[in-house]
């Protein structure tokens, strides 16, 4: 084992999961401000600044698995650890959905890359967990619906893409699996141990599935208002989201972990779904809440950035668990 200084042997592949959150953002400030406005040109730059990001998580991790492919093997081998290497395509498939309306070429091989290589993982993890013959129920957590989650995203870059069969195969995908995973994690909450404090942010993750599938339905329907099934897979995300919400004093009380970004890309999918209801039915109720949901995931993004970098600065971050 390498010396505890070392810490690109300890650079977690959760570093993946700041992309997600930050392509997140940029996806919420495109849908506030119209071309031309100060607000596009805010997301302009949010975008370079998220591709240059990825960029740089995505050598410091190849410079990982080349110097420690033991570290990386270790990670992939890990009941909640394998989870979590989904976002590296995620992030990919964020980019490409960002990058659509600014560089289409750039967002096809973005989306392409991402969508091809979470097919993979997908197909990896599911046969993992078909066959694993150590993993426990305590074991289950949030992560577990990251691999589901990218399957679902697909289709908002991918219909308008020109791809709408394959977004109808990768949705398929991940609202079959959903409620599965759903149910096991339920099971887990209700009749087991609570999950350690460092995993507690990961019950966000709850809210994706339902939001972006709300997001991927309409990109399947084109021209389409909200239909009562949209409608569900809203309200049930929306729901969700008070839910944990409402145990908010179960979050405030947690140590600074990488983890916390696991509250940033479910908050700034929820926020999208409500801001493209209330482009689709002109309410005012739904504008409110959306302007709202904007502000919160805004400020908490903000939030992660800064604290982050005091983390990473401090030398908090890389450090062996």
């Amino acid at each position: 084992m390498p010396a505890e200084k070392d810490r690109l042997f300890h650079f977690p592949v959760p570093m993946f999961a700041i992309v997600m959150g930050l392509a997140g953002l940029t996806l919420v400030i495109d849908a506030l401000g119209d071309p031309g406005t100060w607000i596009a040109t805010v997301a302009d730059v949010l975008v370079v600044i998220d591709l240059a990001v990825y960029a740089l998580i995505a050598i410091i991790y190849l410079a990982k698995a080349v110097r420690h492919p033991d570290a990386v093997r270790a990670e992939f081998n890990h009941p909640v650890k394998l989870s979590l290497f989904p976002t590296i395509t995620i992030g990919l498939i964020l980019l490409g959905t960002a990058t659509l309306t600014r560089w289409p070429g750039l967002a096809h091989l973005l989306w392409g890359v991402g969508a091809a290589g979470h097919l993979v993982l997908t197909l990896m993890i599911l046969s993992r967990w078909m066959h694993q013959d150590h993993f426990e129920i305590q074991h289950s957590n949030p992560a577990w619906f990251i691999p589901i989650v990218g399957n679902i995203l697909v289709p908002i870059a991918g219909v308008p893409l020109g791809y709408e069969t394959l977004s109808w195969f990768f949705f398929s995908t991940g609202l079959m699996f959903w409620p599965l995973l759903f149910a096991i994690l339920m099971n887990r909450y209700f009749f087991h141990a609570p999950m350690p404090g460092k995993l507690m942010p990961t019950l966000f993750i709850l809210i994706a599935p339902p939001a972006l599938g709300f997001l991927s339905w309409l990109a399947l329907h084109p021209g389409s208002l909200p239909d009562g099934f949209a409608l569900v897979l809203l309200n049930v995300g929306l729901f969700l989201t008070l839910l944990l919400v409402w145990q908010i004093a179960h979050f405030i009380r947690l140590p600074f972990a990488l983890s916390w970004w696991a509250y940033s890309f479910p908050l700034a999918a929820i926020t999208l779904a409500t801001l493209r209801m209330a482009e689709a039915s002109s309410d005012v109720f739904w504008n409110g809440l959306g302007m709202l949901l904007a502000v919160v995931t805004a400020v908490l993004i903000g939030a992660l950035v800064v604290r982050t970098l005091v983390a990473t600065a401090r030398g908090e971050i890389c450090q062996p668990e």
